[in-house]
């Protein structure tokens, strides 16, 4: 054979291999990833890869002219006169074979725009809810803090030839700044430009690094969280870069040490706009110490979307502390609590058998009734409380995007593809959703499964697909 052919027949084997190996490791890593994005342990920064309607079945397509004036609409109009019935929901519900998944689990239906039960079973009992709990986190550090607030990381004056680093508990700071990023995320890249530029007006060239990470207090580790999870989620401080994440994805290592980790890179930062460091020490902030610089965060408003889009163990635990400063309280895991049983009371949506250690959910020992849930959905839906609207927006879509994105691709749940929005929740042996549906009759409305102990995880996390999606699809009037 001639060389020419030998190395052509070589390409062509390789290409070959080099695809089948692909498709292959293509398809463990989409299995992977699938469920990685339901714990919240994968994130993918918010792009989405999948365009919405990609494994649609296309339909036939005939020639139409331009519209004119206004669009129609994508959804049909509510029609006020046709609210669902309790008996077609419980029988939409119950439609839904649940024999491969067994187990037990807490659920609700609720009319949004008059507040009707239309489904319970076991609503009021408590079950493990794992990442769903999020939506109780997120709504405590909306009420005692409001969507617009932001978190500032500072810059002060320190003692002689010393600046300090001041942690503001951003969840969302960067390292560098992204502009292609959405939302914009503050960074230490444009905090140690503005630092710099700031010392060069003091003719100062050269400085002591000092770093304050005092804003959050007690144990930086949950002790109900297992001993596995130090790759899934970041020792919680009020100084860090990326979330702690040295790959920046997760599962994957974190930093032992957050808040000295960001400070040599706000070091490595100044150096970069020609100030010398000397040196990299903790410190503590002095009150009313002079400010060099600060950058802001996204609205509070805005991380809890992507908290709740992504299922962000990290961000929700920030929060969890946050709602704690923002009631007055002390920034600990335990005033944490406190703030969320409060803020609940204070909506009227505590329930007495609710038991929560963490903002995140990890932990196998919270709980929480699906009634809850439910409740607050609809309150996020009201007029009277605009400041918890984020806890919608921030739902993902299913089959599109965050923790739901490579979801519903069954043929018994396909049809809830972009009609569904809810907030999952997954641990071994506990599955849920919380979240809510425009029925094809054109009412809203909340709904909240939580299964614990099935028999079949995959077949519970069907299970949840199908039935919200029977819901979405449902003319139940």
């Amino acid at each position: 054979m001639q060389p020419r052919r030998v190395i052509a027949a070589l390409v062509a084997m390789l290409l070959l291999v080099g695809l089948s190996l692909g498709l292959v490791t293509g398809a463990l890593g989409s299995v992977a990833r699938d469920g990685l994005y339901a714990t919240g342990l994968w994130r993918d920064g918010g792009r989405r890869t999948i365009a919405p309607g990609t494994f649609d079945t296309p339909a036939a397509v005939s020639p139409s002219p331009e519209p004119v004036g206004q669009p129609s609409p994508v959804l049909p109009a509510a029609s006020p006169t046709e609210r669902p019935l309790p008996k077609k929901i419980v029988a939409k519900v119950d439609s839904v074979d649940r024999s491969a998944m067994k187990g037990r689990f807490s659920g609700a239906v609720v009319d949004v725009g008059n507040g009707r039960v239309l489904y319970a079973h076991n609503s009021r009992s408590a079950y493990t809810p794992a990442s769903t709990l999020k939506l109780l986190t997120s709504t405590a550090a909306l009420t005692s803090l409001g969507p617009d607030h932001r978190f500032r990381t500072r810059v002060v004056a320190g003692k002689s030839g010393q600046i300090v680093l001041v942690g503001g508990g951003d969840p969302y700071l960067a390292e560098k700044t992204d502009p292609n990023a959405y939302p914009a995320r503050a960074s230490l890249q444009q905090l140690a430009a503005a630092t710099a530029k700031a010392l060069r007006t003091q003719h100062r060239t050269s400085v002591r690094l000092g770093y304050d990470a005092s804003l959050f207090k007690g144990p930086s580790w949950n002790a109900h969280w297992p001993e596995m999870y130090r790759d899934q989620v970041t020792r919680v401080s009020a100084l860090w870069v990326d979330e702690g994440r040295q790959l920046g994805y997760s599962p994957g290592p974190r930093e032992p040490d957050p808040a000295r980790d960001a400070a040599d890179a706000f070091a490595k930062a100044l150096r970069a706009n020609k100030i010398k460091v000397t040196g990299v020490a903790k410190a503590k902030a002095h009150a009313g110490a002079a400010s060099l610089a600060s950058v802001q965060s996204m609205p509070l408003g805005r991380i809890v979307e992507q908290v709740l889009l992504h299922s962000d163990n990290d961000g929700a635990e920030v929060l969890l502390r946050q709602a704690a400063i923002g009631a007055g309280r002390p920034g600990s895991f335990t005033e944490g609590r406190r703030t969320v049983q409060r803020e609940l009371t204070r909506l009227g949506v505590w329930d007495k058998g609710i038991v929560g250690y963490d903002g995140s959910g990890l932990s196998r020992e919270d709980k929480v009734p699906a009634d809850t849930m439910v409740k607050i959905l609809r309150l996020a839906s009201e007029d009277a409380h605009p400041e918890l609207r984020s806890l919608l927006t921030g739902l993902p879509v299913a089959g599109v995007d965050g923790s739901l994105r490579l979801r519903f691709t069954d043929s018994r749940s396909v049809d809830g593809r972009g009609l569904v929005r809810g907030k999952t929740g997954t641990l071994r042996k506990v599955h849920s959703m919380a979240g809510y549906v425009r029925t094809q009759d054109g009412a809203v409305l909340a709904f909240a499964f939580l299964v614990n102990d099935p028999a079949n995880d995959y077949a519970a996390r069907v299970w949840l697909d199908r039935v919200s999606a029977a819901l979405a699809t449902c003319g139940c009037g």
